[in-house]
């Protein structure tokens, strides 16, 4: 497997390793159905036989317009093996954003999800002069044969490899020639297309597998969007390592399925972790009573012991024997809840507060933290067993160079797992590297003894108009920690001359706050205008200004009337703060705070 120079031949060698494993599992009728590698190579073979029957020359782009699913990844395998390159959309995006997408990557062929999907393609059609056929996962085909299902593109590629070898269609597939355009989900403006070449996937395989972090018999439970590169670096550890992936992208389906599935190790962003903690501590005041005393005091064995652990030391006779009791009586309860296998979860896509991962770290829940780009194709830095540090995102993978640049700690990277270019973006991507080929991550960083701790994102540091700076995203995640009742904050106050914030309000568990104060009647919108709540919130923010440096605390906030989403455009599909479309929004809220200057 280690002279693949390209993804096709990575996948025609796992197959051929392992054509019997089981390679994928999905949501059918019969409630859950598997794949073997070899299946899965009859259906790959079978999709790639149809493009190719379609006319799809190298390096052409397919995009898919889908949420994750097992269709995903067997049109993107499909379009790898029939030497073409993948262009992600996320189901999200509006019928102008996939118009843009469309004609800057230059797609010839599109496979959607769905007739939903297929309807905003019809409604740009004119807009998309290039692109020749619609492929739908489960949909109808059209009159006119622009949309067509993938059954039939399937049938169409049936009988392609009868004369030549599937595998020889990609022999001569360079490591360098594009394997996949993926649109980063920008904060304003137009998306950039970012070129990642059969080489970045081939590496980020190598690498990970280097780590030892995963192993054969592992079972991957996959929600992730594969259109972000989180998903899709999954994707490749999978071909490398040879464990099998059960594939539901439907996100309110995460806890029923992960009792089902019980997986061995999850990939997720940092905001799962905070709904999960957010229903735990919830859970547990509802309570209240003994069994809040309970939580509490497995929560503080379980600290004794994390930190004890984080030094690499073992904890006594006596704290032993407290903490086989909380795991009995409380810590397996969580493990329950996710299904009672796993190992491990690995967060990326956003910065993981370090009070979270060792809130879960305590209650005997491994959380590696990993780092990368887009750019970077995904996995640049991560924990793994014998290099774990919380609060940080782990050592580099074998291969990535890092530096700090010496004038604010920006964090530069180098390596095959960085892109190409922009696309189309010449002037772009000169800014994006220097002269040495450092790529500049826009994140501010330390290091220490090789693990890389991330501050803040350059672009997102405050600075008051006092000429203190302030990171907006720490001081979030320590209020978000603090209170449960707090879905989303937004810390404010660039040029200001104190700080703000907004607060948007968790619909579960502002309702059984209320439930238990007597509130039952009142509406989640009421619940925004509740002089109680306001108090509520009011004391956290204090108790945590009480920690914090004079020019950081929060002089004022806000309760926003809903709460903030990726439907209404103010989160990222990984689910970060579009920090930009927020403060657009409520903009008449944020410069009412600075009217009369401070309370």
């Amino acid at each position: 497997m280690h002279d693949c120079q390209n993804v096709a031949a990575l996948f025609h060698s796992r197959v051929q390793q392992t054509p019997n494993s089981e390679a994928f599992r999905y949501p059918s009728d019969q409630g859950w159905t598997s794949l073997s590698w070899q299946q899965t190579r009859d259906r790959v073979q079978d999709i790639s036989g149809g493009l190719l029957a379609l006319g799809l020359q190298p390096e052409e782009r397919c995009a898919i317009l889908s949420g994750t699913c097992l269709d995903w990844i067997l049109a993107d395998f499909g379009t790898l093996c029939a030497a073409g390159a993948t262009t992600t959309i996320y189901p999200s995006n509006t019928p102008d954003e996939c118009a843009y997408i469309l004609v800057d990557s230059g797609t010839r062929f599109v496979f959607a999800e769905s007739d939903e999907q297929v309807a905003k393609l019809v409604q740009i059609k004119a807009q998309i002069p290039k692109v020749e056929k619609v492929i739908v996962f489960s949909g109808t085909p059209s009159q006119d044969e622009w949309v067509i299902t993938l059954d039939q593109l399937s049938q169409k590629g049936h009988g392609q490899f009868l004369s030549r070898s599937f595998e020889d269609v990609t022999k001569d597939v360079s490591k360098d020639a594009l394997a996949t355009l993926i649109y980063t989900s920008g904060t304003t403006g137009n998306p950039k297309g970012v070129e990642l070449l059969h080489d970045c996937w081939i590496y980020e395989s190598e690498g990970i597998a280097a780590l030892n972090l995963l192993r054969f018999d592992d079972l991957q439970y996959l929600w992730l969007p594969l259109a972000h590169s989180f998903g899709k670096v999954l994707q490749m550890a999978q071909l490398r390592i040879g464990f099998a992936t059960a594939v539901d992208g439907r996100a309110d389906k995460l806890v029923d399925n992960l009792a089902v599935i019980k997986p061995t190790f999850v990939g997720a962003v940092p905001r799962i972790f905070e709904k999960i903690h957010a229903k735990m501590v919830g859970g547990a005041k509802a309570a209240g009573g003994w069994r809040l005393k309970l939580f509490k005091w497995a929560m503080e064995v379980g600290k004794q012991v994390s930190r004890l652990q984080q030094k690499g030391q073992r904890p006594g006779l006596g704290l032993s024997m407290k903490h086989y009791i909380a795991r009995r009586l409380v810590f397996s309860k969580l493990q329950g809840l996710f299904g009672g296998r796993v190992r491990f979860f690995i967060s990326g896509g956003a910065p993981l507060s370090a009070s979270l991962n060792e809130f879960f770290h305590s209650a005997g829940v491994t959380i590696y933290e990993g780092y990368g780009l887009t750019e970077t194709s995904a996995a640049s830095f991560v924990n793994f067993p014998a290099h774990f540090r919380i609060g940080t995102v782990g050592p580099a993978l074998p291969g990535t160079e890092v530096k700090l640049a010496p004038a604010d700690g920006e964090i530069l990277i180098r390596g095959r797992g960085v892109m190409r270019a922009y696309h189309n973006q010449p002037e772009m991507t000169a800014e994006t590297f220097d002269s040495e080929g450092w790529l500049k991550t826009g994140d501010i960083g330390t290091l220490e003894d090789g693990f890389l701790r991330i501050t803040d994102r350059k672009k997102d540091l405050i600075k008051t108009s006092g000429g203190k700076y302030v990171a907006p995203q720490a001081l979030e995640a320590q209020l978000k920690m603090a209170c449960s009742q707090i879905s989303q904050a937004l810390i404010h106050g660039n040029n200001r001359n104190f700080i703000t914030c907004l607060v948007a309000l968790d619909p579960i568990n502002i309702k059984s706050w209320a439930t238990q104060k007597g509130l039952t009647n009142l509406s989640y919108e009421e619940l925004t205008k509740n002089e109680q709540v306001k108090a509520m919130l009011e004391g956290h923010i204090s108790a945590l200004n009480k920690t914090l440096p004079s020019y950081e605390t929060i002089k004022k906030f806000a309760i926003l009337p809903a709460d903030m989403t990726l439907e209404t455009g103010e989160l990222t599909p990984s689910l970060k703060l579009k920090r930009k479309a927020v403060e657009a929004k409520y903009k008449d809220m944020l410069d009412a705070f600075y009217e009369g200057g401070k309370d």
